[in-house]
């Protein structure tokens, strides 16, 4: 398979172009012929225009690359190794909602022929891949698991927003249905894997490690979380004592704040999911996914509560949240806390302005219901700087004084500002 790819007798095609598939379907076309595929034609369109509808990438990347963009299925049948890299989300009752899986793998199932290979790189529970994707691609292929075709696991592990960890100076773990697939799905991603690839003994190693990556990160962010509640009923600031811990060498570098966006604040459901299905109760991760969503709620009634010991009618005060997407510097609002905290915010019945320099206007619209406002338009009693953007990095109290009242607050989530406010009332996580 690999040498047939490189001699370009064959094709790689990349089932979903959003932000995991479409940096890899250029790197890899940058050594090989690709197919990239996309439902939507919108999207496919800009990017036939060298145009990333997810922000990350420029219009050089799309430099040298041997890349036909399609959202026609039938393009597909021309390639022989596929990967598939779409969403994997919960529902609205933390469940797994695998319907953008299994309607990739459908698709793929139409159009593989024997001899070819299937790779997924979206995020699932241990099991999924064999247990739920390998029968709806016999199903919907007639062909025979293994002897007709070869399929593999390979998590995804791109950072949206990191210019330093890119794709290919990230280690890749790999997997494959057997030891042959297993060595050619890793000597296929060792073409533009620069950091090397990690292979795994099996899928279900592959899928749990990377499951086990963002839970991982969710608990510990959970623990600081609890650690600022605690903190600020002492009137301890929460980064001061980090700073202070941090100074031994092995103290892990986390910090308190809200967990969304499309994996921390996800991923750990998919293993709770599956070990319910095993009889075993995650306590641990639950406690910790408990937290983290709670984090909203809390900010904002401790902003609500600083604003009622200072102004005398809530509904007359007006709040400034500065920005919305899940991380600094992305477009990505996907499963953003800061809305809940505007929602919060507004069960009080305070006005709140929201501004954010990434974020799509017309996104936010569809996505939470709200507007972002086109300016800054103070003056405020009270501004949230719920998103460490550059932009706001860089502002002082100065810059925060020409748009606030006299005594406003200053909540800091990400304590951005710690030690250079004096005049305002700061309070961070």
């Amino acid at each position: 398979m690999i040498k047939e790819l490189i001699e370009k007798k064959s094709t790689m095609a990349l089932i979903g172009l959003g932000y995991v598939g479409l940096p890899i379907a250029l790197e890899f076309a940058k050594k090989i012929r690709v197919i990239g595929f996309d439902i939507k034609e919108d999207r496919i369109e800009k990017m036939k225009n060298r145009i990333d509808p997810s922000n990350e990438l420029e219009p050089e990347d799309f430099d040298g690359c041997d890349i036909t963009f399609t959202s026609n299925i039938e393009d597909l049948k021309e390639a022989s190794f596929y990967i598939v890299a779409v969403p994997t989300p919960i529902d609205d009752h933390k469940k797994p909602d695998l319907r953008p899986l299994l309607s990739a793998t459908k698709t793929v199932g139409k159009v593989i022929s024997k001899g070819d290979y299937v790779v997924f790189e979206s995020t699932v529970y241990p099991g999924c891949t064999e247990e739920d994707c390998i029968p709806l691609l016999e199903l919907t292929s007639g062909l025979e698991f293994i002897s007709d075709f070869k399929v593999g696991f390979s998590p995804e592990r791109i950072n949206p927003g990191d210019k330093k960890h890119t794709l290919t100076k990230i280690t890749k773990v790999s997997s494959g249905c057997d030891p042959g697939s297993a060595e050619e799905i890793a000597q296929t991603y060792e073409l533009i894997i620069e950091a090397g690839v990690h292979r795994a003994s099996s899928i279900k190693v592959a899928e749990a490690a990377k499951i086990i990556e963002n839970t991982q990160r969710d608990l510990n962010i959970a623990f600081m979380n609890e650690l600022s509640m605690i903190f600020n009923k002492m009137n301890i600031n929460t980064f001061e004592v980090l700073e202070a811990a941090g100074t031994k060498w092995n103290f892990l570098n986390f910090f308190p704040g809200l967990v969304g966006g499309h994996c921390i604040g996800v991923d750990p459901y998919y293993l709770t999911y599956k070990s319910a299905m095993f009889g075993h109760h995650a306590q641990i991760i639950n406690a910790g996914r408990g937290i983290n969503d709670s984090m909203a709620a809390y900010v904002a009634k401790q902003v609500t509560i600083k604003l009622s010991n200072l102004f005398t009618n809530l509904k007359e005060c007006k709040v400034l949240v500065m920005g919305t997407t899940f991380k600094e510097n992305v477009s990505d609002i996907r499963n953003s806390k800061v809305a809940d905290v505007i929602f919060e915010l507004k069960e009080f019945g305070i006005e709140v302005d929201v501004v954010d320099p990434f974020a799509s206007p017309d996104e936010i619209r569809e996505e939470y219901g709200f507007e972002l406002s086109p300016k800054i338009n103070g003056p405020y009693q009270a501004v949230v700087v719920a998103v460490n953007h550059d932009e706001y990095v860089k502002m002082t109290e100065k810059d925060f004084k020409t748009f606030t009242v006299e005594n406003a607050i200053l909540a800091d989530l990400k304590g951005i500002y710690r030690g250079k406010i004096n005049e305002l009332n700061y309070w961070s996580l």
